[in-house]
């Protein structure tokens, strides 16, 4: 892992289509909006596209924590683009400052966590015995 400097930037963007939506998800009776879930990927994935370029090879960025609000509605065919800074590097573990917009308000915001990890030691953490 390159040093990650506060102050980097991610981003990652979306279009809200049916998969999407929150009526898919939970209750089919809701309306078809944005699912909170998916706000909250859009958010990680800017997380990450903001450590790529710091990144060593055979690493990459687990998500720990979220912390987010959802304050509106977006409906079917909004562009969605989440954006990510970090706001803290402590080791191995980073903290961002995450928002999502929709084109027409923010949809969204809050902090999110990541742990850099390397994907072998993790990979083989997983393996059960008997595997």
């Amino acid at each position: 892992m390159k040093p990650i400097p506060s102050g980097v930037k991610g981003s990652f963007t979306l279009v809200v289509k049916p998969e999407h939506l929150a009526n898919r998800f939970k209750d089919a009776m809701l309306p078809p909006v944005l699912a909170t879930p998916m706000m909250i990927m859009i958010m990680e994935n800017a997380a990450l596209n903001a450590l790529k370029p710091y990144l060593d090879a055979g690493e990459s960025a687990v998500g720990t924590r979220v912390d987010v609000r959802h304050l509106t509605a977006t409906p079917t065919g909004r562009r969605v683009t989440g954006a990510a800074e970090v706001t803290k590097v402590d080791g191995r573990r980073i903290e961002f400052f995450v928002r999502a917009h929709d084109g027409t308000a923010e949809i969204g915001v809050g902090t999110h966590e990541r742990m850099i990890i390397d994907m072998a030691k993790f990979a083989a953490r997983l393996e059960l015995p008997g595997d």
